[in-house]
């Protein structure tokens, strides 16, 4: 793999992460929006 493929391959994989993240921090305060609404029945 020359250089210039492994810092393409980085770049996407810090992409990628960083999606998976948000999406990860979506859910949290989904569920947590979702608690704090049922408590309140």
């Amino acid at each position: 793999m020359t250089p210039e493929e492994e810092r393409e391959y980085k770049r996407r994989r810090k992409s990628r992460n960083l999606v998976v993240g948000v999406v990860l921090l979506a859910f949290v305060v989904l569920f947590y929006a979702i608690t704090i609404v049922r408590m309140g029945d």
